[in-house]
């Protein structure tokens, strides 16, 4: 039987193109990364996900594939791939890579022929329409803002994009498109890849007829809503999936599924019936917009700790011996955490240690996102030509001249949300250009990049990289951090998220202040313990300190083994 080793691993994410450059061009490769891996082993991660690394035209930094079993030159060749994959075996680390077939790039070939004829053989590997009254087969906003249909002059018919219109969405209701996918990924699979991170995988079935989704605003298109999210037929093409492809190895599959429940997430994860290991789930970053809004994730609202914690006690209590998840705050597509949770400015530090004992403490796969083990921060450049995220522009355009917002609004919404805030050179030393490249960054780096960096973080025992590497390593030598139920303790504090893992006799504290003020907390009397041990803390604690009543510092994090 095989062992479930990436429920006990955790995971890495690189993109590449900001990660580190080898050749001075200015974007990150594959190269790069060989020579960051004594970094990684460091940190004691145990798995890397690579966000894509193909050939593509980048539209959407890669996530538009043009080539499935090819590498975008600017990362490298596949010589240099094998190199990698072959020297992160050798030092124990495992590689999971980007599956994006929920949709191609329009240069891909099959999409070239696709749109060359109603008659092609490859016509039905993409979802083509006729229009309706004159306009769009119905009303599907993209994700990426305006219509997710685009008309095509060749064969006077729309195809559809959920994303940008480089972006057309593959067709899984056909046998033929979904043996070629199952083909490639035998392909990468007998490379020796050790499994994929599948981009928003719960799209691949759409409602039958495509109906118009529910006029929920203003807008003058609407979210496909339930029309695309976990479709009829999803569960049955995953399954298939794993009959044809999965099962046959042993590897860490997880699904990006925007739109969540937690019984969708059983659904997909269940050991006994489910066809992934784990997925990720939308749910708690989602809760700093307003809901129903036409502007989306960018109507910024501050985040309730209440609605934090329903959403991640929720995933904890269902998903507990009936599924696995995904434990994150950040990767390449949201904000750094320590700015949008925590405290970028006098409490980086704490905060961002804080977040990470929350997180690392509770039950799933923990992922951290490059920069985040430094406490990397959101970024704020003046004007919006410095960025070159696809759905920012797209979102600032929308926002100024559908909506009449001034810049300094637009702007606003995309210093908090914002995917290029995640997207900076990761900063490696004080030197120019954080040591990520001696060319020029294709995008511009955080001006504060000379004080927070892997250097200084490295030199620095009290730094969050250490207290990262001490999380990852109580996680490994604690089985009741992975294994263990959940129990949320003062559900109705406002600033204190607070909760026991119990394992067996093991018992697990975790206690954390999400706010710069000092709060008490109180101990529900209904917890017995001889003795409490500290574990890990952001601040200096005395043993002999009784914990029934404490005053916390700001952002401060404690975790203690209750006797």
């Amino acid at each position: 039987m095989r062992t479930a080793w990436w429920k006990e691993s955790v995971v890495y994410q690189i993109y590449p193109r900001s990660f580190a450059d080898s050749n001075g061009d200015g974007i990150g490769d594959l190269r790069g990364i060989i020579g960051k891996l004594d970094y990684l082993k460091e940190l004691g991660v145990d798995v890397i996900w690579l966000s894509p690394v193909y050939q593509s035209p980048n539209d959407d930094n890669g996530y538009d594939i043009s080539d499935y079993q090819a590498i975008m030159a600017e990362f490298g060749t596949m010589a240099d791939f094998d190199e990698l994959l072959a020297a992160m075996h050798a030092c124990g680390l495992r590689l999971v890579m980007d599956l994006v077939v929920n949709h191609s790039s329009d240069e891909h070939p099959w999409f070239v022929e696709s749109r060359s004829s109603k008659e092609s053989p490859y016509r039905d590997y993409y979802i083509w329409r006729s229009g309706k009254g004159g306009r769009e087969p119905n009303n599907w906003g993209s994700f990426f803002s305006g219509s997710a249909w685009q008309y095509d002059e060749t064969t006077g018919e729309y195809f559809l994009h959920l994303f940008s219109k480089k972006q057309p969405d593959l067709n899984w209701e056909h046998p033929t498109l979904r043996a070629e996918i199952y083909t490639m990924m035998r392909w990468w699979l007998d490379k020796g890849i050790d499994g994929f991170r599948m981009d928003v995988i719960n799209l691949i079935s759409k409602a039958p007829g495509l109906p118009d989704g529910p006029v929920a605003n203003e807008a003058p298109y609407q979210s496909p809503g339930a029309s695309v999210f976990h479709g009829p037929r999803l569960l049955e093409f995953l399954g298939e999936m794993k009959r044809e492809v999965l099962d046959r190895y042993d590897v860490l599959t997880v699904g990006e599924t925007p739109g969540a429940t937690t019984a969708h997430g059983v659904d997909i994860t269940n050991e006994a019936h489910g066809s992934l290991n784990m997925v990720f789930q939308f749910e708690h970053v989602d809760l700093d917009a307003e809901p129903g809004s036409a502007l989306g994730k960018w109507a910024v609202r501050p985040l309730d700790l209440g609605d934090l914690k329903r959403s991640m006690s929720r995933w904890q209590h269902d998903l507990h011996g009936r599924g696995w998840n995904s434990l994150y705050l950040s990767n390449h597509d949201q904000p750094r955490p320590v700015s949008r949770f925590g405290d970028d400015g006098r409490y980086r530090v704490e905060s961002a240690k804080m977040l990470g004992t929350f997180l690392h403490m509770l039950q799933g796969t923990p992922y951290i996102y490059q920069g985040e083990e430094l406490g990397m921060t959101n970024v704020r450049f003046p004007s919006i030509d410095d960025y070159n995220d696809l759905e920012t522009l797209n979102a600032y355009r929308e926002m100024t001249e559908r909506y009449g917002m001034s810049h300094e609004d637009a702007m606003a919404r995309i210093y908090v949300k914002g995917r290029d805030n995640a997207r900076t050179p990761m900063q490696w030393d004080a030197s120019p250009n954080a040591g990520f490249t001696s060319g020029t960054p294709w995008l511009k780096l955080n001006p504060n990049y000379p004080q927070v960096n892997a250097a200084q973080a490295m030199a620095d025992p009290d730094s969050v990289f250490h207290y990262y590497r001490r999380l990852i390593q109580l996680r490994k030598a604690h089985p009741v951090i992975v294994h263990g139920d959940y129990a949320p303790l003062l559900e109705a504090h406002p600033q204190i998220y607070a909760y026991l893992r119990t394992l067996g006799d093991t018992r697990l504290l975790v206690i954390t202040n999400f706010s710069a003020d000092r709060p008490a907390f109180a101990l529900p009397p209904t917890i017995s313990f001889e003795r409490a041990a500290p574990l890990i803390g952001n601040y200096p604690v005395d043993e002999a300190e009784e914990i029934r009543l404490l005053t916390l510092r700001p952002y401060e994090a404690r975790v203690y083994l209750l006797h």
